[in-house]
């Protein structure tokens, strides 16, 4: 358990998990809480999820300004 607990921390800080994060899901591992384990991991990936939307818009932003200097420079 403590090679799965270790690689589960370490795929955890891999994508960007905070220490708050990382220790949550540890005491949810270590207490064999895994039902709950499962929900965190959930609300990590939705976290994942919302900020990639916000680098879409941000990319999508960029897209734009792309555009209007193309036009500017016409």
């Amino acid at each position: 358990m403590g090679e799965e607990l270790q690689r589960l921390r370490e795929d955890l800080a891999a994508i960007g998990c905070s220490r708050g994060e990382i220790a949550d899901a540890q005491r949810l591992f270590e207490a064999g809480s895994f039902d709950e384990l499962a929900r965190h991991l959930r609300k990590c990936r939705c976290d994942l999820m919302e900020q990639m939307h916000e680098c879409g818009k941000r990319i999508d932003r960029v897209d734009y300004l792309i555009r209007q200097t193309k036009q500017i420079a016409k």
